[in-house]
């Protein structure tokens, strides 16, 4: 019972960075509020109305399963201005020892409640130190109690190559947070974090290990994904900045994701007088991270404003199709999958929907692109032709279009 309250004291002050949340953003009422790591805290800060473990739906693969997120301390002696549990910040810190977390996780799986685990950690006596804790935790999940779900684990700051070696067989993914997009800007959020030597580095060595060692000694046979996390809006750094950086985890190292959290100020930190940024700049970075990693785009592409940033009124899909496919639209019958993956509209499915359609006959209307499942017809006629002719829309869906 006392776990479970340790347990209950982390998820109140926490749901940590998105984690393969069914959904990047989360739903919230009037008591709620993102923080900059991705936690949603209720308004006053840290007390919440309700106990929660931190189990949430988790997409896993093709599947949705519980996952829990949570840290073995919320204890930390890093000074991060923008952190609730930054060092010195006045609140009440909870700690789990390695066995015990294992345990609690354990019996949890193995009663149906969750099957998948995100683990993070607090810094205490370095980052090494906190490794080997994450470490011997899912070394104690891994091979003691059979554990076969799904594992998330954290590397931290600091954390040598062979520790980061050790995570990779024993996760399913790892994530080391980079926060910022460069060292000037980690300066202003986090300024006893190194950029490229405690947290670039570290996912350098995940890809390295990928393309250079075979995963034999895995606990699964794979390689784990790893991802990493931008604070939006923490200190003055442009989109710019932000999808360089992006651009180049996706095309150099083989990131699976990256998430961003607007920032929102927390009380009792350096920050907490500076205004949250705006949650659709969140959602438009999210936007071009996908056209970076399933779309073929590159970060010349993207439609930033003189200042550096993307519009905030128009996905930027939209807005370079709007630049380049408005007077030289594509013809669906003869396009490459790249191309049709840059009409709005298309994705992944719906492109390799229409060249398994191409192989059975010509598409010469909208309603042939609907009955092969693309269904967001109004939004990429525009940009397209069908049979060396623009597309008509008919206005009512329920009239027969006349020949």
């Amino acid at each position: 019972m006392e776990t479970i309250i340790k347990l209950e004291e982390i998820a109140t002050h926490m749901h940590l960075e998105p984690a393969e949340e069914v959904s990047p953003r989360p739903l919230l009422d009037e008591a709620t509020h993102i923080a900059p790591c991705g936690q949603v805290l209720p308004k006053g800060d840290t007390i919440g109305k309700k106990p929660s473990l931190g189990i949430h739906n988790a997409v896993v693969g093709s599947k949705t399963v519980p996952m829990i997120k949570t840290m073995l301390t919320t204890a930390c002696e890093r000074n991060c201005f923008y952190c609730p549990f930054r060092a010195g910040r006045n609140y009440r810190r909870t700690t789990l020892k390695p066995e015990e977390m294992a345990q609690t996780v354990s019996d949890m799986y193995r009663a149906g409640v969750v099957n998948g685990l995100f683990l993070s950690s607090g810094i205490i006596g370095g980052g090494v130190k906190t490794q080997d804790k994450l470490l011997d935790t899912a070394d104690i999940l891994r091979k003691k109690h059979q554990y076969r779900g799904f594992l998330h684990l954290k590397i931290m700051p600091g954390a040598e190559k062979e520790q980061v070696a050790r995570a990779m067989q024993l996760a399913d993914r790892l994530s080391i947070n980079l926060e910022a997009p460069n060292d000037k800007r980690l300066e202003a959020l986090a300024p006893r974090k190194e950029f490229v030597a405690e947290l670039l580095r570290p996912l350098q060595w995940v890809e390295e290990i990928r393309q250079t060692e075979r995963p034999f000694n895995t606990w699964n046979g794979r390689w784990p994904s790893s991802v990493t996390q931008f604070v939006v809006g923490g200190t003055d750094e442009t989109d710019l900045e932000i999808l360089t950086t992006t651009h180049y985890l996706y095309s150099q190292l083989n990131l699976g994701r990256t998430y961003f959290s607007a920032f929102s100020p927390i009380r009792d930190t350096p920050l907490e007088n500076r205004h949250a940024e705006d949650p659709l700049r969140q959602n438009r970075l999210y936007q071009a991270s996908f056209l970076f990693r399933d779309y073929g785009f590159d970060l010349e592409e993207m439609p930033f404003t003189q200042r550096g940033h993307l519009p905030l009124d128009e996905d930027p899909k939209l807005a370079w199709a709007r630049e380049h496919l408005t007077h030289a639209p594509i013809e669906l019958n003869r396009a490459e999958r790249r191309e049709l993956l840059r009409v709005p509209g298309i994705g992944p499915q719906g492109a390799a929907a229409i060249l398994a359609a191409r192989r059975r006959g010509v598409l010469r209307e909208l309603t042939d692109l609907q009955a092969i499942g693309v269904r967001n017809v109004r939004r990429l006629s525009p940009f397209v032709l069908l049979g060396g002719k623009r597309p008509l829309i008919n206005p009512n869906p329920n009239q027969l279009r006349l020949l």
